[in-house]
This record gives C-alpha cells, structure tokens and sequence, in this order.
C-alpha cells in the first residue's frame, strides 16, 4: 500500500539543519505540514521560513519531557493530532574511548537513546488510540558495525534499534508503522572529520528520500546504502578471524581518522554542551 504525503502533519526532531532541514523540506514538498523542532529556536525559525510549503518552527529539547510535551501540544493546537513523528536529533563525539569526556557520554546516550525512547513513549500511545500512524527513527549503520572510534555513539544506535525491535512487537496489528533508518556516513556537520570506509559518503537529501519512501511503503530496517545490509548478513555467516578481516577493510577506524585534528572542535563544543541563552531555547 501507498500513502499520500498530502496534508499529513510531521513533527521532525533537530530539524533545523543537516539532515533533519533536507526531510523537512521534501515532506514540505510532498504536501506534508512540517513541524520542526530543535533546541536552537533561532537556527529552526530561519529554516522554517527558507522552506517550501507549510512548515513552522517550535522550540525543544529531546532530553526534556516537558520540552517534548510542550513541542507536541503546540503542533495538535495548530494543526491536530500528529500523524508521523521523525526522530531525528543527534549528537556525536569521535576518539579513542579512553579520551572520550564523561559530558559527550552522557549526551549521547540523553540524546540519542533517551530522546527516542521519550518520542516514542510520548507519541506511540495516542497513535495507537487512533489505530493510526508511523514514527521514523534516523539511526546509523553504527547500529549494524561499529566503527573504532565511535564505541559510545554505536551503542547508543545498538540501543534505539533494540528497543525499536521490541516497541514494534508491541504494536503489531496497532496500525502504528515503525521504521529505522541506518545510513552511512553523511556529508553533514556531525561528520565533519571522519571517514566514511568502503563506501560512498551520503548526503542529506539520500536519507530523506529514504524517509518519504518508508512513509510510503511502511518498512522496519533500511540500510542506506543497501550494501551495508548484505555486508552484515553475509559476515554474519564467517567466522570471528575472517569476519574482522573483512569488517577492518570495509569499516572507517574513526581514530585514526580524527587523529591530530581539530576539525571536529567546533561541532563537538557546540553539539556536546548545553544552549544557554533564553532566546534560542523559548
């Protein structure tokens, strides 16, 4: 079955930019009324107004329930009661697991794990009511491989993508879709730095085509791009020593990568660290 994008109300998480601006604006495109949320208020609004179609801005912290709570009253206030949540927001901190700071753990797993497990907690029970929705959760082929160097960030895609497994089983036959999405390194700011292995570095606008199209046709796993998926199932099947042999060609070492650079500085003191001013959070 094929559904329309036309006149569904999406609420994208870290929507602002990235690869969270690129799905806002191909939902915009395809007819959907977008929400997007982001804790840099300012940043959301200038994309919101540079977008096509019906897309607003709000404020919110995916560490926060409250934050969460306000963002989704706001959107049902506005436009009723939201059809498709996209899990978007992310952080990451990439180095050798023994230099890894204490505050990137935490925000990792706040961010990346709690703040899905929050959306979906939040948003799965009224959709289930409805017997009617889909929520989207953009992840990682860190869910599937981990690369050395993003030990912590990996887990916390491990994690989201268990508990997704689990949720969905509790919603079978609810009518409520939902559907991971685990690409390859993207050409964004969070990967700015590090390598992307034996494959080709993606761009926003891959996932996002990817995220309209599991909207369209519901599906659980998608590996983006697909050779990723049979690069897991086929060294499933090899033995330890010949499975690291092949994983160690095909999977980016992150150390090594990041090695004596600053280019990450800026993104990991931003992404990592709390905004503090009032005007970017109200």
């Amino acid at each position: 079955m094929t559904t329309t994008m036309a006149g569904r109300i999406v609420a994208v998480t870290g929507g602002a930019q990235g690869i969270g601006r690129e799905i806002a604006r191909q939902l915009a495109e395809a007819g959907a009324l977008v929400a997007i949320g982001d804790r840099d208020l300012l940043a959301a609004e200038t994309t919101a107004q540079a977008l096509p179609g019906r897309v607003r801005a709000f404020a919110l912290d995916v560490t926060d329930t409250e934050s969460f709570r306000r963002f989704l009253a706001e959107i049902d206030e506005l436009w009723g009661p939201l059809d498709v949540l996209v899990n978007n927001a992310g952080v990451m901190w990439v180095g050798p697991f023994g230099d890894e700071p204490e505050t990137a753990t935490e925000r990792m797993l706040a961010v990346n794990l709690h703040g899905v497990i929050r959306g979906v907690r939040l948003v799965a029970p009224r959709m289930r009511d409805r017997g009617s929705g889909h929520i989207v959760t953009v992840a990682s082929a860190a869910a599937k491989l981990t690369p050395p160097g993003e030990s912590t960030y990996a887990a916390t895609k491990h994690g989201v993508l268990g508990y997704l497994t689990g949720v969905r089983e509790e919603l079978r036959g609810s009518g409520v879709h939902l559907s991971v999405i685990m690409p390859g390194v993207v050409d964004t700011e969070l990967a700015v730095g590090t390598a992307s292995g034996a494959t080709a570095r993606l761009q926003p606008a891959d996932v996002a085509a990817a995220v309209l199209r599991v909207l369209r046709r519901p599906r659980f796993e998608v590996t983006l791009p697909a050779t990723i998926g049979l690069l897991v199932r086929g060294t499933g099947l090899l033995p330890q020593f010949l499975r690291d042999r092949v994983l160690r060609r095909a999977v980016p070492d992150q150390v090594e990568a990041v090695a004596r650079s600053t280019a990450r500085d800026h993104y990991e003191h931003r992404a990592l660290s709390h905004i503090t001013d009032p005007k970017r959070t109200r």
